[in-house]
């Protein structure tokens, strides 16, 4: 899939979440890269886990009127891993959804526990 295409589908993503948390969602860029730094283009097959997405940053429930003024929070959704767990245009798509709402979890405070729950 194309960046472009991709990057679009995240948007989408983005527009359809449910409004309540929209509002909530303040400072947070969604970016998009081919794989994560520590794992190398060449070998995308031989880790046992690929990372799909992560969020960097503090969460909502740690954060503190008193904290010093920093850059945005983000998440990093990694097209090429996405792409090699899925096999069709439907799966990357569903898969987006999951990761970006699974990265927003951790935005809002939420643990790996927790989120096996939601």
């Amino acid at each position: 899939m194309k960046r472009e295409h991709f990057v679009k589908v995240v948007e989408e993503t983005l527009d359809t979440l449910l409004e309540e948390f929209r509002s909530r969602i303040q400072n947070v860029a969604v970016l998009v890269e081919d794989l994560p730094p520590s794992q190398s283009s060449s070998q995308p097959g031989k880790q046992r886990r690929l990372l799909l997405g992560i969020f960097h940053g503090v969460p909502t429930t740690k954060k503190s009127v008193f904290d010093l003024p920093s850059g945005p929070d983000h998440i990093v959704l990694y097209q090429k891993n996405i792409e090699a767990v899925c096999s069709s245009e439907a799966e990357v798509r569903e898969q987006i959804r999951l990761t970006v709402i699974h990265e927003l979890g951790h935005y809002f405070g939420l643990d790996e526990e927790q989120l096996k729950d939601v």
